[in-house]
C-alpha cells in the first residue's frame, strides 16, 4: 500500500483566520487517499519552536512514498528556513519518497498522484 505524510500549518493554530475551509479541504484530501487505497497522515504543526522536532518526529515514525509539503509552509516568506528544513529532513529521514507539493488542501492527493502516478 502507498503511504504518505502530509505536512503544513495546523489551520486552528492562526487564530486571526477561520481554519473551517482548509480542515474541510483537509477532510476532502483524507477522503480522496482513503478512496485511492493510499494510506495518508498529517503532521500539522503550530508556529514555533515545535515545528521542527513534531516533523522529524513524523518522518522518523514509518516509511513513506511520498512526503506533501503543504503551500502554507512553502508560500509564506517568514517560513522559507521551515521549508528548506523540511525539504532536507524529508530528504534525510526518507531517501526513497517522492516530495510533491499541493497547491490547495484538497488537492493533497493530486500532487502525490503526479509523483507516484501508478498510486
Amino acid at each position: 500500500m502507498t503511504t504518505v505524510l502530509v505536512i503544513g500549518w495546523d489551520p486552528v493554530a492562526f487564530p486571526e483566520y477561520d481554519p473551517t475551509p482548509v480542515l474541510r479541504g483537509l477532510e476532502h484530501s483524507r477522503a480522496r487517499f482513503a478512496a485511492l487505497g493510499i494510506d495518508a497522515h498529517d503532521c500539522l504543526v503550530a508556529p514555533g519552536e515545535g515545528a521542527l522536532p513534531a516533523i522529524t518526529a513524523a518522518l522518523r515514525a514509518r516509511a513513506y512514498d511520498c512526503v506533501v509539503v503543504g503551500g502554507g509552509i512553502r508560500s509564506d516568506p517568514d517560513s522559507l528556513e521551515l521549508f528548506e528544513e523540511v525539504v532536507n529532513l524529508s530528504r534525510t529521514h526518507q531517501p526513497g519518497a517522492e516530495i510533491a507539493f499541493n497547491s490547495s488542501p484538497d488537492g493533497c492527493a493530486e500532487a502525490v498522484l503526479r509523483r507516484l502516478p501508478a498510486a
